[in-house]
């Protein structure tokens, strides 16, 4: 069993950065790909990024390229996500998900999820 917990959000002002961490518990943190996912009130869960067990290749919701970067510390048992140039539309809960077999953008491959942290970005 592997259990996420998401931190890092908060309000921030259009145009500010924001870091979200995801911790697992579990022993062999780099068996697992993880991801980012984000849901918005009155919209599915949609796809942010994900990134490779050793942390080789990541890859990125085209609408985010550029502005958020996933990466992973194997050591510390932990994924980031850094944002920046933040918009009111990356308004949103963040979860952090891992999947011992899939890297992609389909939510209901990844088997563990976290609890969500909110990020809300004012204008």
């Amino acid at each position: 069993q592997v259990q996420l917990v998401e931190s890092g959000g908060g309000l921030v002002q259009a145009g500010g950065s924001l870091r979200l961490s995801c911790t697992a518990s579990v022993r062999n943190f780099n068996s697992y790909v993880m991801a980012w996912f984000r849901q918005a009130p009155g919209t599915e869960r949609e796809f942010v990024a994900a990134i490779s067990w050793s942390g080789g290749s990541s890859y990125y919701a085209d609408s985010l390229k550029g502005r958020f970067t996933i990466s992973r510390d194997n050591a510390e048992n932990t994924v980031y996500l850094q944002m920046t140039s933040l918009k009111p539309e990356d308004t949103a809960v963040y979860y952090c998900a891992a999947s011992p077999d899939y890297m992609g953008v389909d939510s209901l491959k990844y088997n563990y999820w976290g609890q969500g942290t909110q990020v809300t970005v004012s204008s």
